[in-house]
């Protein structure tokens, strides 16, 4: 890449590290400590995490360790929170994090072989969860998966409609049946105790 298609990610990493969040409040506070600038840290830390999921055992835990912990322990936060702002920012994420998931079952097959591919699945889950103006699943839910839901919600509705009625109808059949066969297996445990009852009274004559 050229100096000039460089610039718009350093413009971004620049930006992200100059809003105030607690990833950038704890960067802050670790440049304190060591004298180690913000912009070094970040790249060290993301250069061994990324050198890590390349070569190192376990990526796909570290990886999805990453995609989960972390939002599914703000996603606790926002619900307690009374703000509501924060629960539409993880709800989204979930959203696409499911969309993702659902995509990499049918074609795991095949990325497995990628030599990269936990490196940059880590970095596109973080991009989704950074809490800066440009998040990843903000980006994603708007451009793709709000105009798909929007143009086939009410196709999905009706099926999922007609598919929990008929989940009904099968509950109430299987139910309706078990009471229909109460009375027979009522009648063959009378029959077997009356039987067992005359045997013994036959052994006890003998």
């Amino acid at each position: 890449l050229s100096a000039a298609g460089l610039l718009p990610l350093r413009l971004l990493f620049d930006t992200f590290l100059n809003e105030k969040n607690m990833v950038t409040d704890f960067l802050g506070k670790l440049e304190e400590k060591t004298g180690i600038k913000k912009k070094i840290i970040v790249v060290g830390a993301v250069s061994l995490t990324g050198l890590y999921l390349v070569y190192g055992y376990g990526a796909a835990l570290i990886c999805n360790l990453i995609g989960f912990v972390y939002p599914a322990y703000y996603s606790v936060k926002a619900i307690e929170s009374p703000s509501k702002e924060d629960d539409t920012k993880w709800l989204t994420y979930w959203v696409v994090y499911g969309v993702f998931s659902l995509g990499e079952f049918f074609s795991d097959i095949f990325l497995y072989w990628f030599p990269f591919y936990y490196a940059f699945k880590c970095l596109f889950l973080l991009w989704c969860m950074a809490p800066v103006s440009w998040n990843g699943s903000q980006f994603i839910y708007d451009k793709v998966v709000r105009p798909i839901f929007l143009r086939h919600e009410a196709m999905v509705d009706n099926m999922v409609s007609n598919l929990g009625g008929r989940a009904m109808n099968a509950a109430e059949n299987l139910t309706r049946e078990g009471i229909n066969t109460q009375p027979i297996w009522t009648d063959w445990n009378n029959n077997l105790f009356i039987s067992s009852s005359i045997k013994q009274e036959k052994q006890a004559a003998v």
